[in-house]
């Protein structure tokens, strides 16, 4: 049978199976031996097989795994009778995404708390609109969720004022109850003056190691900008919900929204006390999709020797590995830098450059031999490029000393890499999951804080992918909302706010981005042989979106929305 016919020939089966079943939505077929059997069919499925796109005219899936993927005729016979059949009506399958870094433990502080974001995701775009959403969010009932006043995602660089909020300006929602709001980087945070009192902090209070209490013009009273470990160890104090009701409630509606948007594995980049919530919520059988914590270097020793840590979940929940983090936020001008900023932030001089969030090296290189000799999978923030020099620094010795391995460290984020340490991470085996993201956020400010030429270069994604060097992209959620046809869109594109094209030669193509979501995103997770394709024998993790990502105008991908989230061949989500 040549081409044309044998498509014909599975045109017509289709139309006729189509007939068969009503052609329209779920219709199940008389029960029979195999009655677990689901197939789909009717729009384009996206396998994410291979260096091309391929498309399956059907799916079949029994007790949540993929059985098979390919022609409709087929497919009916590896269905069998009983089944049932699901018109996707012109809509787009794909396996479930996985964000290559994200904190799925703090979601539900953007769900829940006051959303302090910029547009298009919300509409703080100025101070007294951010002092008039604290206003109105504060209700007793939000309050007694934490006892604080809290918002996430004020972004200065966005604000017209083009500045930090203080405590004075926060004075104005409320003087009478503690206030917290973090920026959108979570590498600082701002509270009035009530939340000072409460935190401990004031003129005699020194700037921690690794951050910064920002004064006032006295030099000594704080203004209430908390940087990096002046903010981070107390985020929680304010941040944590006082009863199981209210971590009920951050939990739900935080998990909610990671469905919302396609997610059947999520990953806690930076667990502390979190984990224990997560660990919990597995126990109770209450995780919907898969959840993959990396713990922070400070709680190894507390959590790393617990039945969570290893490769095998269990109630959907397991620790993948160590989180280390080096520098700050390039966005807030924390990232660390072999450079100074053109612009520095207030109160500091013209060589200013950032800070480590570890200074010495040799601290740096024992908690990565802490993780080499234990197998651990090492989990490295570093935005600035003096921090990826330490970071390269501290891990040669251990690569020589314990050798690669299938070991899978993972540079995130990566903002300011330069393309030597491409290279440098292509030879000890990293992989590097970047922030293509800010690409719109924040890449008309990076170019005023580090110049037009070094702006462009942020996110290098392309370049590490044509060196061959594996790679992911991610969203940061709650840095930004967990929106993974974002992601897909500002990898594609890389359009500024502004509507500026930030680095045209790093742009990926609409499939390279995709996969960078699905395949390579489960091999960085250690998932590959489960996840990350429409593969007989992995598991029926899906997502169905109104469009096709690779059909539509690059411009347009953003605005694909998720119809349905599959986890196992159940419906976790549908919109």
């Amino acid at each position: 049978m040549n081409t044309k016919k044998s498509t014909l020939f599975s045109l017509l089966t289709l139309a006729v199976i189509m007939f068969l079943f009503a052609c329209k939505g779920e219709q199940e077929a008389p029960s029979g031996e195999n009655s677990t059997a689901t197939v789909y069919y009717g729009g384009d499925i996206i396998t994410m097989e291979g260096d091309v796109p391929q498309y399956a005219e059907a799916l079949v899936i029994r007790n949540g795994i993929i059985e098979f993927a390919g022609a409709s005729a087929e497919a009916m016979k590896k269905a069998g009778p009983g089944h049932k059949m699901v018109d996707l009506e012109g809509k787009t399958l794909l396996p479930g995404f996985i964000d290559g870094h994200a904190h799925f433990g703090n979601f539900g502080l953007q769900a829940v708390g006051a959303l302090l974001l910029a547009p298009p995701d919300a509409d703080c775009k100025d101070i007294p609109t951010l002092i008039q959403t604290l206003k109105d969010w504060n209700t007793p009932e939000n309050r007694a969720l934490t006892g604080w006043i809290f918002g996430t995602g004020f972004d200065d660089s966005v604000l017209e004022e083009k500045r930090f909020p203080t405590r004075h300006d926060l004075d104005q929602a409320s003087a009478e109850f503690p206030i917290m709001i973090t920026h959108i980087s979570g590498h600082f945070a701002v509270v009035n003056t009530k939340g000072l009192e409460v935190l401990g902090f004031n003129a005699e209070t020194p700037d921690p190691e690794g951050g910064i209490i920002r004064r006032e013009a006295d030099g000594k009273t704080p203004n209430g900008v908390l940087e990096e470990l002046a903010a981070i160890p107390y985020m929680l104090q304010a941040l944590m919900p006082k009863t199981q009701e209210g971590a009920d409630r951050f939990f739900n509606e935080g998990q909610d929204m990671a469905l919302s948007y396609g997610y059947t594995t999520a990953q806690e980049g930076r667990a502390m006390q979190n984990h224990e919530l997560l660990a919990s919520k597995a126990d109770a059988g209450q995780l919907k999709l898969d959840v993959v914590s990396y713990i922070d270097y400070m709680f190894v020793d507390q959590y790393m020797g617990s039945k969570w840590n290893g490769k095998e979940y269990t109630g959907r929940y397991r620790i993948g590995g160590m989180k280390v983090t080096l520098d700050g936020s390039p966005q807030g001008r924390t990232a660390w830098r072999t450079q100074p900023y053109l612009l520095p932030p207030d109160g500091q001089g013209p060589d200013y450059a950032g800070y480590p969030a570890i200074p010495q090296d040799s601290t740096v290189q024992a908690l990565f031999e802490k993780g080499f000799e234990n197998n651990w999978q090492i989990l490295v923030h570093g935005n600035g490029d003096a921090a990826m020099d330490q970071m390269i620094r501290a891990l040669k010795p251990n690569v020589e000393k314990y050798g690669k391995g299938d070991r899978r460290n993972t540079l995130i984020h990566g903002q300011y890499i330069r393309e030597d340490q491409i290279d440098a991470f292509k030879e000890l085996d990293v992989i590097l999951s970047l922030f293509p993201l800010h690409t719109f956020y924040w890449g008309d400010w990076h170019k005023q804080i580090i110049g037009d030429s070094l702006g462009n270069r942020i996110s290098p994604v392309k370049t590490a992918l044509n060196k061959g060097l594996n790679v992911t992209i991610h969203t940061d959620a709650p840095v930004a909302l967990p929106n993974l046809m974002r992601v897909v869109w500002t990898a594609v594109t890389r359009t500024s706010r502004s509507g500026v094209i930030i680095g045209e030669a790093e742009r990926l193509t609409p499939y390279e981005a995709l996969q960078a979501i699905t395949i390579w995103s489960a091999y960085q997770h250690f998932e590959e042989d489960q996840k990350g394709t429409l593969t007989p024998g992995k598991l029926a993790d899906l997502v169905i979106l109104d469009k096709n990502p690779l059909k539509v105008e690059p411009a347009t991908i953003k605005d694909i929305q998720v119809m349905e989230t599959i986890k196992e061949g159940k419906t976790i989500y549908s919109k």
